[in-house]
């Protein structure tokens, strides 16, 4: 599995923890539905731009 993928994979492991914990605490209940599928879409995005920006590491250039 590629570097950025890992990254990636631990990133929703560690958002899905959180919500489980939320969601054990009660705070869930608390909230509009909607507002917890914005919270995950921003997440979600905030996840790939950082995996993104983590990824694998630039590349020598060959100059002749």
């Amino acid at each position: 599995m590629k570097f950025i993928n890992m990254y990636f994979v631990g990133y929703v492991v560690l958002i899905v923890g959180l919500m489980l914990g939320l969601w054990q605490a009660g705070i869930l209940q608390a909230l509009a539905p909607i507002w917890i599928a914005i919270g995950l879409i921003v997440a979600v995005g905030l996840g790939i731009m950082l995996a993104v920006s983590a990824g694998k590491p630039p590349t020598a250039t060959i100059q002749s």
